[in-house]
């Protein structure tokens, strides 16, 4: 057996009576979409229960399988100690998956547990689903902050492994929606919120996954979501199979979007392979993005595919714009990978004698360099968007009005400290933001005013 049922929950602790003392009422239609999801998983009488969370052990390029013969958890840092659950961990399960992903190069496995006892995001949905008094035993994943495809590639190796140990299995992708419903919500309130929250429902309750590849983390970062990880590694467990989804509720009253989904497998689907789907996508992006380059970004492409394949820095083209050899100014070249920013480097004054050589070496310092991110490799370098930011020269700011996210990047310093953020960037959508995320790139307090700042303009090649 392979998959035999699906959900999408949320893990409000509210939800649990003795937590929300009356307020759960708030939030009715997820209690009773829960509880009925969770009677249509009993119905299986699974073996199994994977259960994906975003509050198990994260790491930022590995999934965390846990670990044991058992765990333990209860609602105590919600003031409910005595609401507990209990399950045998599925060691067979657990160990067959970690021996594939090395067996496939894959970052996933049991090392590195930080806390045993048993998630919040993980405890809500058993909250339910062991009232039905399930046999099955259970495994708990966390996300990571590894690319979509990776997660998507997690969920497709446990379909494999619960296939080749015959276990019915039911997944449980657990996730908040947005935070930011409301402006007295825990999170506040952001436009992009309530729109993220209608397209993942939209998504869900279609079955249509390949959706869930076009929500950019800049996006889901200022819609400040919770599940999106672990929905797209269930649709990878779904991959190959023909679906019956269900919503059953969806509400937000406390400023967090709680969703209720359930996915019936009714057969195979061949088409139903999202992996192949996006990566032909990307192949045809990538083909016309490469025909439409300007000199810049084909140069910034140059450089670093030259220097990752060669060891070599190439030559600076004969046909290149007068305009980029006999002008000078700082640059900067931002790498991408499938949505995900790759690496990014750049210099405020020049540092070579053209526009040209600035960007061929800036392009190698940023996919090689950036201390945030392991070298490219070359395997990678057909997946890669480039982008190239000429500066304009500095000028100081007296007040913050005179600042545009928009239009203008800044410079905060203080002494030899010194942070920079490019204009027009995903997620920085007000001044304040994109103040706070420069001093700390410089590494000055978010409250420190002590400061002095620059604006700056460029031209923008992508």
């Amino acid at each position: 057996m392979a998959i035999v049922f699906a959900m999408a929950v949320p893990h409000p602790p509210i939800i649990i009576p003795d937590i929300g003392r009356g307020e759960e009422r708030k939030i009715q239609s997820t209690i009773d979409g829960f509880m009925e999801v969770a009677r249509q998983a009993a119905k299986f009488d699974p073996d199994t229960v994977v259960v994906l969370s975003p509050h198990s052990t994260v790491y930022s390029d590995y999934f965390h399988i846990s670990p044991g013969k058992s765990a333990r958890g209860d609602f105590g840092r919600f003031g409910a100690r005595r609401v507990s659950v209990e399950m045998e961990y599925d060691s067979k399960f657990v160990h067959e998956l970690s021996t594939l992903a090395e067996i496939e190069g894959f970052p996933a496995g049991t090392l590195g547990e930080r806390d045993p006892e048993l998630d919040h995001g993980t405890l809500v949905p058993l909250y339910f689903l062991t009232q039905l008094k399930l046999r099955a035993k259970l495994v708990r994943i966390g996300i990571s902050g590894l690319s979509y495809l990776d997660h998507y590639r997690l969920g497709k190796l446990i379909s494999r492994v619960s296939e080749s140990l015959g276990r019915k299995t039911v997944f449980v992708a657990s996730g908040d929606l947005s935070h930011k419903l409301k402006e007295d919500g825990p999170y506040g309130f952001a436009e992009d919120g309530p729109e993220f929250d209608r397209r993942i429902m939209d998504t869900l309750s279609s079955g249509d996954f390949i959706k869930m590849f076009d929500f950019t983390p800049a996006f889901c970062d200022s819609a400040g979501e919770c599940g999106l990880r672990s929905f797209i590694v269930m649709a990878g467990a779904l991959d190959g199979l023909a679906v019956k989804p269900r919503k059953y509720s969806y509400e937000g009253p406390f400023g967090v979007g709680y969703g209720v989904c359930s996915f019936e497998i009714t057969g195979a689907d061949p088409e139903r392979n999202f992996e192949r789907i996006y990566l032909e996508n990307e192949r045809r992006e990538a083909e016309k993005r490469k025909a439409e380059e300007d000199p810049y970004v084909r140069l910034a492409r140059l450089s670093l595919e030259t220097y990752v394949r060669t060891g070599r820095r190439a030559k600076l083209p004969e046909d290149l714009p007068e305009e980029m050899l006999v002008s000078r100014a700082g640059a900067f070249v931002s790498i991408y990978k499938h949505g995900q920013l790759r690496g990014c480097i750049g210099t405020i004054e020049p540092a070579t004698n053209c526009v040209a050589e600035e960007i061929m070496r800036n392009a190698i310092s940023s996919g090689t360099e950036d201390p945030r991110f392991d070298s490219v490799r070359e395997s990678e370098l057909d997946d890669l968007v480039y982008s190239v930011d000429v500066l304009m020269k500095p000028e100081p700011v007296q007040s913050i009005s005179e600042l545009d996210v928009k239009r203008y990047g800044v410079i905060v310093s203080k002494g030899f400290r010194r942070g920079l953020l490019l204009p027009n960037l995903d997620g920085v959508n007000d001044v304040e933001t994109q103040l706070r995320i420069a001093k700390q790139k410089a590494g000055i307090r978010a409250d420190d005013d002590d400061v002095t700042i620059e604006r700056f303009e460029v031209v923008r090649h992508k």
